[in-house]
């Protein structure tokens, strides 16, 4: 069983996968660093200074021992926006692979090596002409 986990392990694809969401994590931290830090309070500024992260809609407030019960709206703006700059970068990367993919299919396959039978019936044949 180990030999077998080794094996599965070792393959090209699960490292590649492994490499993808290492990366991807760190990715997705940078890119909610970005929204938290810089765009959403610019935007807060540009909307008459308000945190947006702290928006909310209250539906029952807080009483006693009962919490408060609010729809979290600025927080769910904040997602969205880290999930659009997310899928447009992912988009972005798949269409440069793409172009690259596009570029390799528009070259022209080399042509096939001559075997080893043609290579000596040329040389022949040059002989041949060189000897008239």
């Amino acid at each position: 069983m180990l030999k077998e986990f080794k094996k599965f392990a070792l393959r090209g694809n699960v490292l590649d996968l492994a490499v993808g969401v290492i990366i991807g994590g760190a990715f997705g931290k940078i890119v909610t660093s970005l929204v938290n830090d810089i765009i959403m309070p610019v935007l807060g500024i540009l909307l008459g200074r308000i945190n947006l992260q702290h928006l909310k809609l209250v539906i029952r407030p807080a009483e006693g021992d009962t919490a408060e019960l609010s729809v979290l709206y600025g927080a769910f703006i904040q997602n969205v926006i880290d999930f659009l700059i997310i899928a447009f970068s992912i988009f972005l990367v798949i269409r440069l692979i793409n172009s690259f993919k596009k570029k390799e299919e528009e070259k022209p396959p080399e042509p096939p090596k001559p075997t080893r039978e043609e290579e000596l019936l040329t040389e022949i044949r040059d002989l041949l002409k060189n000897n008239q």
